[in-house]
């Protein structure tokens, strides 16, 4: 398993606080405050000691988007003291992997991985949070649901035993225009507001998870409330 930069060329505490100045800055243009803004560490290939470097220096959770790096890691208690996000696309045959194991799973992008999450975690007696992954560019390239779909997602998971939804989560398109990026964002944010006025059992639609290390402070502004962080943290990979 590549783990990408090495732990001593990196300082991981200097990055999260520079992360965190700008997520404060653009919570409060926002009308937010920094604490309304969630930090998601993204660690992809990046090894043990340096996630643990990172919730030491304050990052509010930690997100993994391989079930089985994120399983090894996590034999070697990589995630001590900070929740865990999945917010990689995940396989059906993964599944039971990551109900239990993860706080909060932000990939659900379609309905039949949306029942089975909820069968393993009726299986293993408990109630597993999601979010919606929705499709907001409409990419044939990526996982999620289209906007269209999102109140069926959430009818279905009302009335679906072992899981609560709680809220939504995109990838924007890859694009050098920021303006498009921009329209995403607001139109993302359009859709939680219209899905935050509706009433379904088993949802509460807390978590606005959008934008990246090149995207983050646009997307704030735009009114998401998690943001994942990987480069601007851990550095390249």
């Amino acid at each position: 398993m590549s783990i990408g930069l090495t732990d001593s060329v990196v300082n991981i505490e200097e990055n999260v606080k520079r992360v965190r100045d700008v997520i404060a800055q653009s919570a409060i243009k926002s009308g937010r405050t920094p604490g309304d803004i969630t930090l998601v560490a993204a660690a992809k290939t990046k090894p043990a000691q340096m996630i643990r470097r990172a919730i030491e220096a304050g990052v509010d959770a930690i997100g993994e988007n391989r079930v089985q790096e994120m399983l090894i890691k996590n034999t070697g208690e990589a995630y001590r003291g900070a929740p865990l996000h999945f917010i990689g696309h995940l396989q059906s045959n993964k599944v039971k992997n990551v109900v239990g194991l993860c706080d909060i799973i932000e990939s659900v992008g379609s309905p039949e991985l949306l029942a089975l999450v909820g069968e393993k975690a009726v299986f293993k007696g408990i109630v597993q949070n999601v979010l919606i992954e929705i499709n907001i560019g409409r990419e044939r390239q990526k996982t999620g649901v289209i906007p269209e779909r999102t109140e069926e997602m959430l009818d279905l998971a009302s009335r679906t035993d072992g899981l609560m939804v709680l809220g939504l989560m995109t990838v924007p398109p890859i694009n050098d225009k920021n303006d498009r990026n921009c329209n995403c964002f607001d139109a993302i944010h359009k859709l939680f507001v219209d899905m935050s006025a509706k009433k379904y059992d088993n949802v509460s639609m807390r978590f606005l998870s959008v934008g990246m290390s090149d995207s983050y402070p646009e997307a704030i502004l735009a009114g998401s409330n998690v943001v994942r962080i990987g480069s601007a943290i851990f550095g390249d990979r």
